[in-house]
């Protein structure tokens, strides 16, 4: 025991600070990885006189009682809804009046902003900052659906049947007003006490109608929890596994509504830009069907492979084991553009239909090329040979971004990883895995959002195993394990 420094004052020995460890370099991970970070100059300038003098359309509607629902904190805000049923008359189904940013109304097509956002692809969002499509004087600013802003809007207006069935689309742009910004906790927390505001007072029933109506055409949605890196008390970082509360899946359906809208005025127009993703492999169908016994997964004779998946739940070992190797299920995403003659493969296989991104424009490029060729196509003429000559050049954009997005998102979880497991090598730790090989596999770690490679043979997917760190890399962002044996 050190003696008290009053009585002893020659004797206390002074032992070296040490430096606590820098926390991960996210800023490093985004140069190394050609993130954008500042804006050309000439795309700012051009950002900024738009912003000055937001250009609003003719149509007002501003008296449709809109909010939004994102994530707390969320300023780059690009949809807005409004609930309501129909009137007797029409057989009382739903309207869902859903008002989409205004992009294209502030980038000029051709222009340096648009070059500028070809070259970004979408924002990056990382722990410490997101690095945005358009500048935040836009993205959130004056095109942003902020609560009491007047703000020029893209307004779909979907009817639906009782049943959910969409009945007749509209789109056109409008000048909007939200009411209010709400965020997913506090509207779930509305929606469990039944006091959600007017405009959301059906949005648990139209939600669940749609994930039915989803289920009828066996789209796939696995729903596994992501890991995500948050900050930590100690001003670090630390990592948890969110998975979406059900607020945001019904949400998630309005958005899947309206590009399902999108793709279908695009195929009957003869031209446009679809998300695609191909129907899955009967070989990995069947591959995951035999493996549902194993894993504890009731999978009835006639059932396809998207009814089976919703009913799982990922907080279960065995079915997170499950719904890792049904990942197989959806690979191949991409964009198809199109002019003339439709894809050979239009369809989305996750959605069970065809598909187009335009819900998301202040965050991802394509949407606002998709918006416009709908507006065009809705009020009956052709689009812009401009418009039609950008959509080649959109597949292989989003197909670059979408790679540097999620290398990104990769490496700033590998390197919190190493970082929270420094100095930890020998020691032992309890893991369920969720994939393996011949003599290796993958494994979640009991009380830590940490997923990583284990090597050792004998790994059965949705089992427990103990394992040992045998390296955590912060320079490499790496992390290993090897499992223990008795």
């Amino acid at each position: 025991m050190v003696g008290r420094p009053d009585r002893h004052p020659l004797r206390v020995p002074r032992w070296p600070e040490v430096a606590r460890p820098e926390p991960p370099d996210f800023a490093a991970i985004r140069a190394e990885l050609g993130v954008p970070e500042a804006f050309d100059p000439s795309a700012l300038a051009e950002a900024e006189r738009a912003a000055v003098r937001p250009p609003l359309p003719e149509l007002d509607a501003t008296d449709v009682e809109l909010v939004t629902v994102d994530p707390p904190g969320s300023r780059d805000l690009d949809q807005a809804v409004h609930l309501a049923p129909q009137g007797r008359h029409r057989g009382n189904g739903y309207r869902v009046t859903y008002a989409i940013a205004d992009v294209g109304a502030f980038v000029r097509l051709g222009g340096a902003l648009d070059a500028e956002t070809r070259r970004r692809g979408q924002t990056v969002y990382c722990p410490d900052r997101r690095t945005p499509l358009h500048p935040s004087l836009l993205s959130e600013g004056a095109a942003s659906l902020l609560p009491g802003q007047v703000t020029p809007a893209v307004v779909w207006t979907l009817d639906l049947d009782a049943d959910g069935e969409l009945r007749s689309s509209h789109v056109r742009r409008a000048r909007v007003r939200s009411r209010a910004q709400l965020d997913y906790p506090s509207v779930q927390q509305q929606a469990d006490a039944g006091t959600l505001p007017a405009p959301l007072t059906l949005l648990p029933r139209i939600g669940r109608l749609l994930l039915e109506r989803a289920a009828d055409r066996g789209a796939i949605e696995l729903g596994t929890p992501e890991q995500e890196v948050r900050p930590a008390p100690d001003g670090g970082w630390t990592l948890a596994f969110r998975g979406d509360l059900p607020v945001e899946s019904w949400n998630a359906q309005i958005s899947l509504l309206t590009g399902r809208c999108a793709a279908g005025l695009m195929l009957d127009g003869g031209v446009g830009v679809l998300r695609t993703l191909p129907p899955a492999r009967a070989q990995d169908v069947e591959r995951l069907r035999l493996l549902a016994p194993a894993l504890g997964v009731d999978w009835p004779a006639g059932v396809g492979a998207g009814a089976v998946i919703s009913g799982l739940d990922a907080g279960k070992p065995r079915h997170a084991a499950f719904l890792e190797e049904a990942a197989t299920l959806l690979r191949g995403s991409g964009y198809t553009a199109f002019d003339g003659a439709p894809p050979a493969q239009p369809v989305h296989a996750g959605v069970g239909a065809p598909y187009a991104h335009v819900t998301a424009p202040l965050r991802r490029l394509v949407d606002r090329f998709g918006t416009e060729i709908c507006l065009a196509l809705a009020a009956g003429r052709p689009p812009d040979d401009e418009l039609r000559a950008a959509l080649t050049a959109l597949p292989e954009l989003m197909a670059v971004s979408d790679r540097r997005t999620r290398e990104v998102e990769r490496a700033v979880v590998d390197a919190t990883e190493a970082w929270l497991l420094r100095e930890r090598e020998g020691t032992v730790f309890g893991g369920i895995v969720v994939d393996a090989g011949a003599d290796s596999g993958t494994v979640l770690l009991e009380g830590l959002a940490v997923r990583a490679r284990c090597s050792g043979t004998g790994l059965r997917p949705g089992t427990r195993v103990d394992v040992r760190l045998v390296e955590a890399d912060v320079p490499g962002r790496r992390v290993r394990f090897e499992k223990v044996v008795p």
